[in-house]
């Protein structure tokens, strides 16, 4: 009788392991690190969810969109998190997305009106570099500088291809020039985000192409207050991160009980000193002390959605050639 008691409270755990949902979660690689905000969203959600969140990390934004064009229909994703604004429009021609009919108060730079896409933070592009650099305050400056630079590639990295957005909004049909003039301050291209940041950090190059709130992990996380960015004239280029639910999801009800936590004050007052980001909804206890002395760009830039596939390929040539001679 012992055994067959023993047995059946097997049977019973194993069924109840069986039947817990698994919500599939593609992200970018930082974000699931144990610095980075996974750990603690994963936490989070899963308290009141009765279900196993699995973040799976593969590379930077871009990458992320060309994995899942890769498998299509038969993606073992239910949620994508990581994509942004230059990615919208060709995420969206995919078919692979389902909308999501989220509202929740924003509080971002722009009125976002997309159904099918949910931001759940946002901040700008900049150069970060040590506060005893004498930083140029424009890229035709940084252009004519023997300063060293690293970059990501905008094919894979969704900071790279703010850059190219970033140099065609400002500067229109000179873009090509001013690519021309940057070609010499490259060190080095990586694939995405951490690499190029890594490499900075090691002395590697004297700036790095990251964003307006970078100094804060430094100044909050370690206590350093001599990494700051570099301000420049032509406005900084606006970057808001998205998450998706899949339209194959065989989860679907448990995804959009995933994008509503992911805008909840739970998830937004984690994601400035984790992400290291502004968050999409401010949280009830306001930003973390630290973040008011970021640089605030006198002018925001941002191509509209619709606009970025076209320009994205222009911009690229436009890229490559340079980067090639």
């Amino acid at each position: 009788m012992k055994y067959l008691t023993l047995a059946a409270g097997v049977m019973g755990a194993s069924a109840a392991w069986a039947e817990t949902p698994e919500l599939t979660v593609y992200t970018y690689d930082s974000f699931v690190t144990e610095w980075g905000p996974g750990p603690a969203i994963e936490e989070g959600f899963e308290a009141e969810c009765g279900c196993d969140l699995k973040f799976v990390g593969m590379g930077d934004g871009a990458a992320l969109l060309a994995r899942l064009k890769l498998e299509g229909a038969r993606s073992d994703a239910d949620i994508v998190l990581g994509l942004d604004t230059s990615l919208v429009a060709v995420a969206k021609e995919t078919d692979l997305f389902a909308p999501s009919g989220l509202q929740a108060d924003y509080d971002l730079p722009i009125t976002w009106e997309e159904e099918v896409f949910v931001p759940y933070d946002w901040g700008y592009f900049a150069f970060v570099h040590g506060t005893d650099l004498d930083a140029p305050g424009d890229f035709k400056a940084l252009a004519e500088s023997d300063l060293k630079i690293v970059i990501q590639d905008p094919r894979s990295s969704t900071p790279g291809l703010g850059l190219l957005m970033w140099v065609k909004a400002a500067y229109g049909e000179d873009a090509p020039e001013v690519w021309a003039g940057l070609a010499d301050n490259v060190v080095t291209v990586t694939k995405g985000w951490s690499e190029a940041y890594g490499l900075f950090l090691e002395g590697e190059a004297d700036m790095v192409l990251s964003y307006t709130t970078s100094p804060a992990y430094h100044l909050i996380a370690e206590e350093d207050d001599s990494k700051t960015a570099a301000l420049f004239d032509e406005g900084h280029y606006m970057q808001i991160e998205v998450a998706g639910k899949l339209a194959g999801s065989d989860q679907p009800e448990l995804a959009d009980r995933f994008l509503q936590y992911l805008v909840s004050d739970a998830a937004q007052s984690v994601l400035p000193t984790t992400n290291w980001m502004y968050p999409a909804v401010t949280p009830e206890g306001g930003l973390p002390e630290g973040f008011e002395g970021m640089i605030q760009p006198g002018k925001a830039l941002l191509v509209p959605n619709g606009e970025v596939p076209a320009l994205r390929e222009e911009a690229l040539d436009e890229w490559l050639t340079a980067l090639s001679r």
